[in-house]
């Protein structure tokens, strides 16, 4: 077995994701049976000495069947009307599952305004630490309710990663109906498992497939960003089958493994450059990029081109190159009023009060290329 999997299959604290296809079925709802036999091998782990939060999808889908819905709606109201029913239905089919091994579950509902403020997401910090020093299990989903981005746009496939930093976790599990990552499209029957990933270089340019389940919203492109999230963060991860739920929790000799980067960064840099909302853009030249990316350098306003956006100081700002790309992601020390008169200028040209850097390098993350 390799060293990643090794590190994953004995990992102290674990982040688990499942999927929502393996959770509810379009006619039935929740899938009381599936969800019972992934709770089996989450206690297993859970015996075997390991702390365990699971971000659970299915909110929406286990809503379906008591709401008489023909399918996963379509319409934002129906799709918080049916998360508000099923989430319900969810937490008590846990609370009831892992009550038979006699293990407490707590519920954890999180909006990207709670990972997004880096008090919230301090907050958040600190109640999963409690909770899980109690014993308790906290199951996470996002509040689909109040989180119209979330349905839109996203899954918990990021929201994983970013809980998997939050909490300090030694490996993250995503489990689907996903098997594995393929070189190509898995349903051509020409392509091969990838057993191993151990850089984002191993997997550019793949030719990866949404999901098509009708139930969930998320697909291998938005695993494999979750994976990359979590591997730089210094966090292994993962990707199998929920029905192999068993031997991943287990030997973790099934699926894929993400080998994680050599260092886990600070939970500052990590929110920097994660989990918060940029809320404008700064435009740098070439040689602001190169000092910025390569030197790790603080940004001054010399390097600046242009600033779009409205933002005060201390908010997140991404920084973008003269081909849009954003290469960067920091705190500002300005305000968006501020910074034009000062783009451009060197510091012996401004005023004593202006002199300071516009974003310093310990306020700064680069983005790599997604």
């Amino acid at each position: 077995m390799s060293e990643t999997r090794t590190r994953i299959a004995t990992a102290h604290r674990v982040v688990v994701k499942v999927g929502s296809s393996s959770l509810t079925t379009t006619d039935n709802g929740l899938d009381s049976a599936g969800l019972a036999t992934l709770v089996d091998a989450l206690a297993a782990r859970v015996a075997a000495g390991s702390e365990l939060v699971l971000v659970s999808s299915g909110a929406i889908g286990a809503g379906i069947a008591p709401l008489a819905l023909d399918g996963r709606p379509r319409d934002l109201a129906t799709q918080q009307a049916a998360a508000s029913v099923g989430q319900l239905m969810l937490v008590h089919a846990y609370a009831g599952s892992f009550g038979r091994y006699g293990l407490t579950v707590a519920q954890v509902l999180l909006t990207s305004g709670d990972v997004v403020r880096r008090a919230h997401y301090r907050n958040a910090q600190r109640t999963f630490s409690r909770l899980l020093t109690l014993g308790t299990i906290p199951v996470v989903n996002e509040n689909d309710t109040v989180a119209t981005e979330e349905i839109k746009f996203g899954d918990n496939d990021r929201l994983a990663a970013l809980v998997a930093h939050l909490v300090g976790a030694d490996a993250l599990f995503l489990l689907s109906d996903v098997d594995a990552l393929y070189d190509g499209d898995p349903r051509s029957g020409s392509t091969t498992r990838i057993g191993e990933v151990a850089s984002p270089a191993d997997v550019a340019g793949l030719d990866v497939q949404t999901s098509s389940s009708g139930l969930g919203t998320g697909g291998m492109v938005s695993k494999l960003a979750a994976a990359r999230t979590a591997t730089e963060a210094g966090i292994p991860v993962l990707l199998a089958a929920a029905s192999e739920a068993s031997r991943a929790l287990g030997d973790a000799d099934v699926g894929t493994a993400f080998r994680a980067a050599s260092s886990r960064l600070s939970a500052r840099r990590f929110w920097l450059g994660y989990a918060a909302g940029a809320t404008g853009k700064l435009h740098l030249d070439s040689g602001a990029v190169t000092a910025v990316v390569q030197r790790r350098r603080s940004l001054l306003a010399a390097g600046i081109t242009g600033v779009d956006g409205d933002f005060e100081a201390g908010d997140v700002v991404d920084l973008v190159d003269e081909s849009q790309r954003v290469v960067a992601r920091g705190a500002v020390a300005y305000d968006v009023t501020e910074l034009p008169e000062m783009m451009g200028r060197s510091s012996d040209e401004l005023p004593p009060e202006q002199r300071r850097e516009v974003v310093h390098a310990d306020d700064l993350v680069p983005v790599p290329v997604r």
